[in-house]
C-alpha cells in the first residue's frame, strides 16, 4: 500500500503510451536485496517495449533476474477469435458464479501472436482465455451471452491461480487515486504550470504514504483499514496549547488520556529526535 513511482502526464497522453519509464522508476525504488520481483497490470501494460524489459533477465536499468508477470491482454481480433473458437470441454470453472448467476471460465488459448522484435531465444508468453457467461437464457447489455478476455503471463502455476493473483490488483490503484484526490489534495491542482502541478502530485502521494505508514504501524487495529478521513479525525484532529517554560516546551492536548497513551506508542515506532513523555 505505497505509492513507489508516480508519473505526472498531460491528460491527452494515452495510458499505453510508454508504460516502461514508470515501471523503471518503480522498481529502482525498491530496497535492494528483496528475494523476487513480480509485476501485474492493466491492459495498458500489454505494451511490447514493457513485456520485453520484464522478460529479459539482463535488462538495463533494472534488477538482473527473473520478473514474473501477468497483465491484462488487448482483446484483439485474433484473440478473441482463439477463445470462441475453443472447444467447451477446455473451459473450467473459476470461484462461484457472481450474485448474478455470471459463471467465470478461464482456459490455456492456443494464441501465438506476431511480436515485434522478437529474440530467438524469447520464450513464448502464456495466454489465459477468460469467459463469463450468462445462465441459459440470459444475455449481457450487447445481447451477447459471453464475454472473453485474457491474461498473459511468463509464470508457470496453473492458469486459474495465475487469473487470480493477477485479479488480487484489482481496485488497488483506483483506492489509491481515490484517497488521493478526495482524501487529501490531488484533485485540486494549485498551478496553470505543468511543473508545479507535477511537484504538487507528488507532495500528495508521500502524503499518502506517510498515512499508509501510520495505518501500518497504528496500535489500534481498527485503523488498518481506516480511510484518510477517519485517520485525520481520530489521529490528528485534537486541540492542543502549546506553552514555553524557560527551554522546555510543553503540549497539553484536550483528549483523553487514552488518546494521548496511543500517540506515545505512535511516536516510539517512529525514529524521531526527540520523544514524548507521559
Amino acid at each position: 500500500d505505497v505509492v513507489v513511482a508516480a508519473e505526472f502526464r498531460d491528460g491527452n497522453v494515452p495510458a499505453a503510451m510508454s508504460p516502461l519509464t514508470c515501471c523503471q522508476m518503480a522498481f529502482a525504488a525498491l530496497p535492494q536485496g528483496l528475494g523476487g520481483y513480480a509485476y501485474r497490470g492493466d491492459s495498458a501494460c500489454h505494451e511490447w517495449g514493457l513485456l520485453n524489459w520484464l522478460r529479459d533477465e539482463k535488462r538495463l536499468g533494472g534488477p538482473q533476474g527473473r520478473i514474473e508477470f501477468a497483465v491484462s491482454a488487448r482483446m484483439s481480433e485474433p484473440l478473441r477469435k482463439a477463445s470462441v473458437k475453443l472447444a467447451e470441454k477446455h473451459w473450467a470453472t473459476l470461484g462461484q458464479p457472481e450474485a448474478d448467476g455470471t459463471v467465470r471460465q478461464w482456459a490455456e488459448l492456443d494464441f501465438v501472436p506476431a511480436e515485434p522484435s522478437e529474440k530467438k531465444q524469447t520464450q513464448p508468453l502464456r495466454y489465459i482465455g477468460i469467459r463469463l457467461v450468462k445462465a441459459q437464457g440470459e444475455f449481457f447489455d450487447d445481447g451477447t451471452r459471453a464475454k472473453y478476455f485474457a491474461v498473459l503471463s511468463n509464470r508457470q502455476e496453473k492458469g486459474d491461480w495465475i487469473v487470480n493473483w493477477h485479479r488480487q490488483k484489482a481496485g488497488t490503484v483506483e483506492h489509491v487515486h481515490d484517497e488521493l484526490k478526495n482524501g487529501l489534495a490531488a484533485a485540486a491542482p494549485p498551478s496553470q504550470l505543468f511543473g508545479a502541478n507535477a511537484a504538487w502530485f507528488l507532495i500528495n502521494c508521500i502524503g499518502y504514504n506517510l498515512s499508509s505508514a501510520l495505518r501500518a504501524t497504528a496500535p489500534d487495529a481498527s485503523l488498518r483499514t481506516a480511510q484518510l478521513k477517519q485517520l485525520r479525525f481520530r489521529l490528528l484532529h485534537v486541540a492542543a496549547r502549546v506553552a514555553r517554560d524557560r527551554r522546555k516546551w510543553s503540549v497539553r492536548f484536550a483528549a483523553s488520556s487514552e488518546w494521548v497513551k496511543q500517540q506515545i506508542r505512535l511516536f516510539a515506532i517512529f525514529a524521531l529526535r526527540t520523544q514524548p513523555t507521559g
